[in-house]
């Protein structure tokens, strides 16, 4: 009997401890699950939102996970706690979510889960803006590119090709967020619906499809829309709280709003700290205390504000997007994406974030959290280049090349387990037999370099569409480096932004024909190859351009971040340890690339700067970024 009884005990134990561990890798996985309330979430029911039955004003901020390295996630929004902001926003981008068709990614600096759950162990609540469209000032406004390989594609429309798409992915991103909404124990107290559609606005039962596909999903809180005044007519949707956007503030917005959602909560869910820069002009800048006297009169006005951006961070890789004035003549964005915030591009405080907490403050009971110590920087001993390897002997590291007789756009390359080329450059080659007149017929994508033999003979353009190529004797190669430089990211024209050779080039007045294709859209695993080949060139003989150019940064000691200098240099990319850092351009107005200590190893790194046209013999470091020369954004 006392045996028995033993057994029975044991088993008992043996079951508590096994509960226990479901119960612990439960709340592991989702560590904010059950840590707030679960009184009422956020209501719009009158003038002013409630949270847990409460009045709730919406003090926001914007930090974009995919823009900030995820060692440095904790440390942006701990200083965004301590600025007095109580809701972090974020979009999210399906382009890099989902980089090939049905291949998801949501790990490492992707891990959406792991982001929204450190905003909820630091105490902040979330707005998350999932899209699918999220302008951002990011490629295609975070729509993949290989949407693009249906030529019938109408984006952002219930087009079947588009909403199928949407649906693949919404199956994905959705179940993994909706636990951690706020009614499930979360922090998640609301989601927009899409974003800025009254600027779009080419189909009108659109919006009510992605409203119904967030529903249908499992979402639950508030649902919001996002709009400048000009779109809000177009832009919402029944039974969804309009929000507006703006940087200069007009009492002929808060009227508007009161005027078509009467005794509703007024929103500003941008409220435009600064603004992003375009290669080839100035850096803006908007003076901290205009900004802040105009927060001040927006809470003034018992509204909800949410700051973009918080903290703007940078265009990593070759994800910035494209803006244009004149129709078809777009101009990219540069890497950073500094927005002149708050909270700087590294993360430093600002005239802004000192300003903007003394404001916050106001608005909390409690005294604020300390501000955290800033993290120093180095200026690391200038790296020296040792090694280099032409464009052409590094093809050799590229997907097979595709043979065609007319040329073919990145989208539509065989490449990518045929997803096409999202990004970076391609390279088209075929054989004249004589010189004469290179029309582009408007058909380069954004910006092609342009040899005969190797040497380099001009630049094509939006400006410039045509040039006279050298005469020569018998064939001759003709090659052609067309660079995306980013596709659109706002406007009408998102159907149109495939990139590379979108059409015929002609020689006079002739199509040219059969091209052998080269996609080089550099990914880590291409730039690793090339680090690691034996197949690199001493500096001692001339370089050619274009071309890779390589070399090490000792590191000894705890690495800090640093911001890489490249005068002397002309145009092209910067990669450390395979990491994309983005790119470099002396037209400016950024002169610096900030290269984040994360990002760095002790002892040995290695450096490769794909150059277009001009090199220097070294890299240097700066400790101070150097964003250019200053224009106020008007």
């Amino acid at each position: 009997m006392v045996a028995r009884l033993s057994l029975i005990r044991r088993y008992a134990i043996l079951g508590f401890i096994i509960i226990g561990y479901i119960i612990f890798q439960f709340t592991r996985q989702h560590p904010d699950v059950g840590r707030m309330s679960q009184k009422e979430g956020l209501r719009a029911n009158s003038s002013q939102f409630t949270l847990e039955g409460e009045p709730f004003r919406i003090l926001g901020g914007s930090i974009h996970y995919f823009r900030v390295p995820k060692a440095y996630w904790e440390d942006r929004l701990l200083k965004m706690r301590a600025c007095g902001v109580n809701t972090l926003t974020t979009y999210v981008p399906w382009n890099l979510h989902e980089p090939e068709r049905g291949v998801f990614n949501f790990q490492d600096q992707l891990d959406l889960k792991a982001y929204i759950s450190l905003a909820a162990e630091l105490g902040l609540w979330v707005i998350l803006r999932p899209g699918p469209y999220i302008c951002a000032e990011w490629d295609l406004g975070g729509l993949p590119s290989w949407l693009l390989r249906d030529p019938d594609m109408k984006l952002r429309t219930t087009y079947p090709g588009f909403t199928e798409a949407v649906d693949s992915f919404f199956d994905q991103l959705i179940p993994r967020v909706a636990p951690y909404q706020y009614s499930k124990g979360g922090p998640i107290i609301a989601v927009q619906v899409e974003n800025k559609y009254g600027s779009y606005a080419k189909d009108v039962e659109y919006m009510p499809y992605i409203k119904e596909a967030l529903l249908s999903r499992g979402i639950e809180e508030l649902l919001l829309t996002s709009d400048n005044q000009d779109g809000l007519n177009l832009g919402g949707v029944n039974g969804v709280l309009e929000t507006i956007n703006f940087q200069k503030l007009s009492p002929e917005g808060f009227k508007y709003l009161d005027a078509i959602q009467p005794q509703k909560p007024k929103m500003v869910m941008e409220y435009w700290s600064g603004w992003f820069d375009l290669w080839g002009d100035l850096h803006h800048v908007f003076s901290a205390e205009d900004m802040v006297a105009i927060v001040t009169e927006i809470l003034k006005q018992d509204a909800s504000i949410n700051l973009y951006m918080f903290h703007g961070g940078t265009n990593f890789g070759f994800m910035n997007g494209a803006f244009a004035i004149a129709t078809h003549m777009p101009k990219p964005m540069v890497t950073s994406y500094d927005y002149d915030a708050p909270l700087s591009e590294a993360g430093d405080y600002t005239t802004k974030y000192t300003l903007l907490r003394n404001v916050l403050s106001r608005y909390h009971s409690e005294k604020l959290p300390e501000v955290p110590f800033l993290q120093g920087r180095r200026v690391y001993e200038p790296v020296i280049i040792q090694k280099h390897l032409s464009l052409w002997e590094s093809l050799q590291f590229t997907e097979k090349p595709l043979k065609s007789e007319k040329p073919v756009n990145m989208e539509n390359l065989p490449v990518n387990n045929n997803n096409g080329q999202s990004n970076g450059y391609t390279l088209y080659e075929t054989i004249i037999h004589s010189g004469g007149i290179l029309n582009s017929m408007n058909n380069v994508r954004d910006r092609a370099l342009v040899f005969v033999d190797k040497l380099f003979v001009g630049v094509l353009d939006y400006k410039t569409l045509e040039f006279a190529l050298p005469d020569g004797k018998g064939e001759r190669t003709l090659s052609l480096l067309v660079e995306n430089s980013g596709r659109l990211n706002y406007g009408k024209l998102l159907d149109e932004q495939r990139k590379g050779l979108v059409g015929d080039i002609e020689l006079n007045n002739i199509p040219l024909r059969d091209f052998i294709i080269h996609s080089l859209d550099m990914k880590p695993g291409f730039v690793n190859r090339l680090s690691a080949s034996g197949q690199w060139n001493s500096v001692f003989q001339k370089p050619s351009f274009p071309g890779f150019f390589h070399g090490q940064l000792y590191v000894g000691g705890h690495p800090r971040d640093t911001f890489i200098r490249l005068p002397g240099w002309s145009k092209g990319v910067v990669f450390i340890n395979g990491q994309n850092l983005g790119r470099h351009w002396c037209m400016g107005p950024q002169q610096t690339l900030y290269l984040p200590a994360p990002w760095l190893n002790r002892g040995n790194n290695q450096v490769v700067v794909f150059e277009e046209q001009e090199a220097d013999g070294k890299i240097q470091f700066a400790s101070e970024p150097d964003l250019g020369m200053t224009v106020d954004v008007q």
